[in-house]
């Protein structure tokens, strides 16, 4: 019996066996047609643990049949950076090798600024192609350079059907199962601690494939899974994504308003390596989707602690990283704005490109004028109070609420200066 981990005995060889991702890999989608055309331009995969990003690169190397070097930042330093260019170089003199190397580097997040423009050269001049995998977002972490030279494609965490199609394909084809009595009863905890990522379904098989006897059935239920991962939390998480059920509780401890918990998890963080930056941005994200309008300081305080983590590091930022916890987590909370953009893009999906009223638009040129570009719109510090009724949507949704106000104070009194502006009451008269 083999020894590998099951995720990585069942790592897809090709397109066919690829789950997931169809808005990538499905019949006519951007990634099949570069791997078709056997032209693969550099580009970053960004998405969660477990969805494919490695097996994905791997894949397109052996689809076009070029040299296919990996590279972990985790690891790496500009030495090797510069080691494995020097072996793309010699590769794309080569009579005998065709097309382009493909230097696939894990977590690109990862690498400094040197490292990365280390890269920058080869991935210019054609001497390599550049695949990129990263859990954080590109446009914060990858210099701006080494982006515009690479296309970011976002991949979506497995759902539903395809976590339940690698079940499928898991039992039905790994030697674990040939001779044992498989019964799947139930599906749920399973789907619900593997979080759309598919490593973690495939370790948590493997978990409970181990704690079974030589001929004792592999029975999946709902109560084995709780027990089997309450019993052996860390077994699953071979690859270190428990950082992402950390990050995880501490976020919603902070939504909890729970400071204790916050700064408990702030503390796992922080002893397991975390960058302070990574827990910076949370904060800030937290601050603007979970406290919002109830207390816009927080917002402020969250970026002043971005920026100060750059200034001071470690050991330091340790405390305006707890002040920043604490100070969310006692906030009011209010996710009004992160409801209200939401279903403002909803609304756009749905209705199109409604027409901008003529009055609301700029009017530059003479001829814009002449057809009415900007003519009867009021300028709004001209009338008392900066205010005056006038339309602002487009014609077809007049009258549509996208933000709804929530119960707090700093809401109440802006709920309540808006209908002072735009739903007066009447004086009331007296009865004679």
């Amino acid at each position: 019996m083999s020894f590998q981990p099951l995720a990585e005995r069942l790592r897809p060889k090709s397109l066919d066996e690829y789950i997931g991702q169809r808005h990538l890999v499905g019949p006519g989608a951007v990634i099949r047609r570069m791997i078709e055309s056997g032209n693969i331009a550099s580009f970053i995969l960004w998405g969660p643990p477990g969805v494919g990003k490695t097996t994905l690169a791997r894949i397109i190397a052996e689809q076009i049949k070029v040299p296919f070097y990996t590279l972990s930042a985790v690891t790496s330093g500009v030495k090797d950076v510069r080691e494995v260019l020097d072996r793309c170089q010699k590769d794309a003199r080569s009579v005998f090798v065709k097309g382009r190397p493909i230097l696939f580097i894990d977590e690109i997040h990862r690498f400094n600024k040197s490292q990365q423009d280390s890269l920058l050269g080869a991935v210019e001049n054609g001497t390599v192609t550049l695949i990129g995998a990263t859990t954080e977002n590109p446009s914060f972490e990858v210099i701006r350079p080494l982006l515009s030279r690479a296309q970011v494609y976002v991949l979506q965490s497995l759902d539903k059907d395809d976590l339940l199609q690698l079940l499928d394909h898991a039992i039905n084809t790994d030697d674990i199962f040939k001779d044992r009595e498989v019964r799947v009863e139930e599906t749920e905890a399973l789907l619900r601690f593997s979080g759309g990522d598919a490593r973690k379904l495939l370790n948590i098989l493997d978990l409970l494939h181990q704690s079974l006897g030589e001929k004792e059935p592999f029975v999946l239920n709902d109560k084995v899974v709780t027990e089997r991962l309450q019993q052996n939390p860390m077994a699953f998480d071979k690859d270190g994504e428990m950082h992402y059920d950390i990050i995880s509780a501490f976020i919603k401890s902070i939504r909890g308003s729970d400071p204790d918990a916050a700064v408990y998890w702030l503390a796992r963080l922080i002893a397991g390596g975390e960058d302070p930056k990574f827990i910076a941005r949370r904060l800030c994200i937290s601050a603007a989707e979970d406290i919002g309008l109830a207390n816009p300081n927080a917002m402020l305080l969250a970026n002043a602690t971005f920026d100060m983590i750059n200034k001071i590091g470690w050991p330091e930022g340790r405390i305006p990283l707890s002040e920043c916890a604490i100070y969310l987590a006692t906030s009011p909370k209010s996710n009004s704005a992160y409801n209200a953009i939401n279903t403002a893009l909803q609304l756009v999906e749905q209705t199109g490109n409604a027409p901008v009223p003529l009055h609301l638009r700029n009017a530059p040129t003479k001829l814009m004028k002449q057809l009415g570009y900007g003519r009867d719109y009021m300028y709004a510090h001209d009338y008392p109070g900066h205010f005056v009724r006038q339309q602002y949507m487009p014609d077809e949704l007049q009258g549509t609420q996208l933000w709804a106000p929530q119960d707090n104070a700093a809401e109440a009194q802006m709920a309540a200066r808006q209908q002072a502006r735009w739903n007066p009451q009447p004086p009331k008269t007296e009865e004679r």
